[in-house]
């Protein structure tokens, strides 16, 4: 996950479809993705809206359509964090040439 202490929609889309799993209700959800109340019930309407999850009785399921967001926010999320280390590689070298050859701290 980022550094940041705020989570991005999709970052929150991807806790709660890892925390309703196989079957959840909506405080397990809630609790899992670390969300209010009216978050967790605004967020669940989105997804169900959306086929992400379906309501069977009491508690929530993750759909197939949900499962391959998962998969995709995976990879999504690996390749982000690829980027990330490199861009801090990159950044690192800059400030070591100006440190090097034109004497200047960041």
């Amino acid at each position: 996950m980022r550094k940041s202490k705020h989570r991005s929609r999709l970052e929150i889309v991807a806790d709660m479809l890892y925390a309703t799993g196989e079957g959840s209700k909506k405080t397990h959800i809630m609790y899992g993705a670390n969300l209010s109340f009216e978050l967790t019930s605004r967020y669940l309407t989105d997804l169900v809206e959306a086929g992400l999850i379906q309501s069977r009785d009491d508690e929530y399921v993750v759909t197939e359509k949900g499962r391959e967001f998962l998969k995709r926010f995976k990879e999504y999320s690996e390749r982000r964090q690829e980027l990330e280390e490199q861009m801090n590689d990159v950044n690192n070298r800059k400030e070591k040439l100006l440190k090097k050859y034109l004497n200047q701290g960041s």
